[in-house]
């Protein structure tokens, strides 16, 4: 995947890709396998699979501050810092400078970018679970939003298509609300686990406790190029063996062998092209991150991949006579309905026995209790608040860091250091934020960037119907683990901003009509139907479910319409 020399205002393609994360890689990928000539621009430098990852292999002593971060170094991600994120020497050159890369907040946000080829497919969670028609059914139910343009059985097929790429291991549930994968064999639950999952059998009749979604791959179905998961847990660094799902080890490479890609990175896409006349999109303007030259590339279709803030930003941007307020910003709703994900409420206890017991390896992933709230029945119905949660979480045991201070040194601290402490266990809630007009971004022409463009200005909020939920979270975690027998049991709300579940959304939302969505239902502009925008910013309601598989699965469905239309016309 090399950088090409591209003359301006000569080359021309039949698509253009805007971003290399986990949607522009399947852009990519769908596209060029297809037959389409297609430019990927990347904002960001290279990042090869592999060759690019400098810590995959270090362990805290072979770091120079032993994997903390200096102050000096804090001082540059300032506001990434605040969410604990990006604390680690060791992948914190993965996460943007925020001096180089600055933006505004009318009201806190915690923004976490990653701007290099593959985007934050390489430091993602990877939690995978499919959306279902209780999600998208909701919004026309309970009045908040617009209603979806599709419906479960339109994406069913397309998440399955994505499964059977990327590799997702799990556990067959065979419920409504969470609809199950294309799994490769499930992780293990280690044996507290595995009492509370016993526990909550017998205690309720709607909760369930199984091993997380995620995408890494377990069996020995071979994928290209990648091998299985060698439980590390050193996935935020770029994984050598590609046992998880990154555009850098799977999409991407797929993508090049075709021999119809041509990435470039450095680019900084902030303008699609509309012309007034053809009433098309014909191309979008660039600046080369290194040389600052603007460039001009054509093509007859575009994917906005770039990241719900972004994508919607370059919109915004893209002003012709015929949009003053944007590209296919006729409805006015674009920037609008900013949605994330809150989490960090919960509960956590103690619990005795299973003192002969351990875990083999660093297991990447955790539990998941899926939904049971608001499920359409009295049984599961809570006025309080709309919509639902699940939780994820996991047990463990402590070491020498929780025992008493007198035996931090001596012979019988280095006896006692070799035994582990007692079990622990953690539930934290991660819960649906309803869409809302009120949550926006906007773009400051005040206040520009090192490349000349206006910077983003945030003002959303968790809402009331948010903070109803959290304390829900709170009580019921508690519950569960104190009728399975955990002890000082605790429960916990660190209320973060939006931004904290680093799954931004809704910005260029879809919708049935023009006039209060952005996108048709199959992820086109309304009004300028050769753009698609498939990354989080068509996300019309958000679900409790981690929304990356969902983003993979709506670009793979809209890459082939896109194929379909364009070998037709």
């Amino acid at each position: 995947m090399n950088k090409n020399n591209l003359s301006p205002l000569q080359e021309e393609y039949d698509a253009i890709v805007i971003g290399t994360g986990i949607s522009g890689g399947w852009a990519a990928k769908e596209l060029c396998e297809n037959g389409l000539k297609t430019l990927v621009l990347e904002r960001g430098p290279m990042v090869r699979h592999i060759t690019d990852y400098p810590t995959m292999n270090l362990d805290p002593w072979d770091m120079e501050l032993r994997g903390t971060t200096s102050l000096e170094d804090k001082k540059t991600q300032l506001k990434q810092s605040r969410t604990g994120y990006t604390t680690s020497e060791a992948n914190r050159h993965f996460f943007v400078n925020d001096l180089k890369h600055p933006y505004n907040e009318t009201k806190r946000f915690d923004w976490m970018r990653g701007y290099h080829v593959g985007g934050r497919s390489l430091m993602w969670g990877r939690q995978s679970y499919r959306l279902s028609d209780l999600d998208f059914e909701a919004n026309k139910k309970d009045g908040h939003g617009v209603d979806w343009p599709i419906r479960y059985k339109d994406i069913a097929p397309w998440y399955s298509h994505v499964e059977k790429f990327i590799g997702v291991s799990g556990e067959k549930l065979g419920l409504s609300q969470l609809p199950d994968s294309e799994f490769s064999p499930p992780m293990e639950l280690n044996c507290v686990e595995e009492h509370l999952k016993e526990n909550l059998s017998q205690n309720y009749n709607n909760r369930l406790l199984t091993i997380g979604r995620v995408a890494h791959i377990t069996g020995d179905k071979i994928h290209e190029g990648r091998s299985k998961c060698q439980y590390r847990n050193r996935c935020m660094r770029g994984c050598p063996f590609g046992a998880y799902f990154s555009s850098n080890s799977s999409t991407l490479p797929a993508a090049e062998l075709t021999g119809n890609m041509t990435l470039r990175p450095n680019s900084i896409v902030h303008e699609i092209i509309y012309d007034d006349n053809l009433k098309k999109a014909t191309g979008v303007r660039v600046i080369d991150t290194v040389t600052k030259e603007n460039l001009v590339f054509k093509s007859k279709i575009i994917f906005c991949c770039a990241s719900a803030i972004a994508s919607a930003s370059i919109l915004m941007q893209s002003k012709s006579e015929r949009f003053p307020n944007g590209l296919g910003n006729d409805s006015g709703e674009l920037g609008h309905n900013i949605m994330d994900h809150h989490l960090g409420a919960g509960a956590s206890g103690k619990i005795d026995g299973f003192k002969d017991k351990y875990y083999k390896g660093r297991r990447p992933n955790g539990i998941y209790i899926p939904r049971f709230r608001n499920l359409g029945d009295l049984s599961t119905e809570k006025k309080e608040f709309l919509r639902g949660y699940g939780y994820q979480g996991g047990a463990g045991r402590g070491d020498i860091s929780e025992h008493i201070a007198e035996l931090a040194y001596g012979a019988e601290f280095k006896e006692k250091i070799l035994e582990p402490g007692g079990w622990r266990m953690g539930l934290g809630g991660f819960g649906e934020c309803l869409p809302n007009h009120d949550n926006k971004m906007t773009l400051d022409y005040e206040k520009l960037d090192e490349w000349g463009l206006p910077t983003v200005t945030f003002d959303a909020e968790w809402k009331e119907n948010e903070l109803k939920m959290r304390e829900d979270m709170k009580e019921q975690a508690a519950e569960m683990l104190k009728k399975a027998g955990f002890k000082d049991v605790n429960t916990f709300d660190n209320r973060a901003a939006p931004g904290i579940g680093i799954h931004e959304m809704g910005t260029a939302r879809m919708g049935r009509d023009k006039n209060t969505s952005v996108l048709n239902e199959n992820n086109q502009i309304h009004t300028v139907p050769n753009v698609y925008v498939t990354d989080g910013a068509c996300m019309t309601s958000s679900g409790c479910q981690n929304p990356s598989l969902t983003y993979m699965a709506l670009t793979a469905r809209a890459a082939n319409h896109a194929v379909r239309h364009f070998k037709t016309n």
